[in-house]
């Protein structure tokens, strides 16, 4: 007989635990029995609900990549409210928050999960793509609204703002920067686009 708790919707279950793995032992502690064991299941339910653990690594960032579009929609949303620097720090500071951190961490550890992501995003950093794209059609929105220069280029901009923004939060086991790094470092990134 099966030992452990009965799982509602599995998947989000067995998502949520490694989470919770990625979090406190990052990318090197995540395994199948990790995961399992943090779920409260049986190992064999996770290989009943997906092909291999890298299948199961790989619906995992895709259920983020997913929860993204949400985020992007809201962004697009506010293209003509409110400051646009504002906009924009708060919408890395909600990205980069600690589980999108750690599943781009997990994104570059394992090759072979790569590999996998590749066959549907064959370009990029699966996650900091969508997030890229994300930051470029809110910031041609801005352009056609006339709130930032007409001679911005988000294609530029917005690879510039994700790249820094990661590398503001990219240290898992260090205290997240500041609301007011983040809008220094946004500010900074678009002063040559921004009206005076």
């Amino acid at each position: 007989m099966p030992t452990g708790v009965a799982l509602r919707d599995v998947r989000e279950q067995l998502f949520e635990a490694a989470e919770r793995i990625l979090l406190r032992d990052g990318p090197s502690g995540l395994t199948s029995r990790a995961v399992t064991a943090e779920a409260g299941c049986a190992k064999g339910v996770l290989h009943r609900h997906f092909t291999d653990f890298d299948g199961f690594l790989a619906d995992l960032v895709l259920d983020r990549i997913a929860r993204l579009e949400r985020q992007a929609a809201e962004l697009r949303a506010a293209a003509g409210t409110g400051g646009v620097v504002a906009n924009l720090a708060a919408a890395l500071t909600e990205l980069f928050g600690p589980v999108a951190v750690a599943i781009v961490a997990l994104v570059t550890f394992r090759d072979e999960l790569r590999a996998r992501l590749r066959r549907t995003r064959p370009t990029g950093l699966p996650l900091l793509t969508e997030a890229t794209a994300m930051v470029a059609d809110y910031l041609a929105a801005e352009r056609a609204l006339g709130r930032i220069s007409t001679a911005a280029d988000p294609a530029t901009l917005a690879p510039t703002l994700i790249g820094t923004a990661h590398l503001l939060f990219a240290d898992r086991t260090a205290t997240p920067p500041d609301a007011a790094a983040v809008h220094r470092m946004v500010a900074a990134t678009l002063e040559g686009v921004l009206p005076r």
